[in-house]
């Protein structure tokens, strides 16, 4: 499995791994919908997204908290992920559903994502980080 949940005392912590640097990013975002909703599925909707920061990590916050945001405001839960990161600026298209509270119950609800224990690095020939969620 492309992530892992990490012990931790009161947040949702977890190390995704994948084969390049655009999968990581991917993965990232799938781990974070697979812990707020139980089913995620492909439902027509589709929704472009470009973020840029000074670093990886910010560019990693950036980019779940934006998916965060549009999953809140416009009601879409998020399946997979086409990412495409050039230096520190990603471009990526989302893929999801509309929500429906009988389909998407069962998961946690994350409030944000920390920089806190944030890493991104490479494990011989993959790609790793370690991301905390704020639930």
């Amino acid at each position: 499995m492309p992530f892992e949940e990490l012990p931790h005392q009161a947040d949702v912590r977890v190390r995704v791994t994948a084969d390049s640097c655009d999968a990581l990013f991917a993965e990232a975002a799938r781990a974070m919908f697979s812990i707020m909703y139980v089913a995620c599925g492909e439902g027509g909707i589709e929704r472009r997204i470009s973020v840029s920061a000074p670093d990886f990590s910010g560019l990693m916050v950036d980019f779940l908290s934006e998916l965060l945001f549009i999953a809140e405001v416009d009601r879409v839960v998020f399946s997979s992920f086409d990412v495409t990161v050039t230096g520190t600026n990603l471009e990526a298209v989302a893929y999801g559903e509309p929500f429906s509270p009988e389909r998407h119950r069962g998961g946690m609800e994350i409030k944000g994502v920390s920089y806190s224990g944030l890493r991104i690095f490479r494990d011989g020939e993959e790609f790793c980080s370690e991301i905390l969620f704020d639930v």
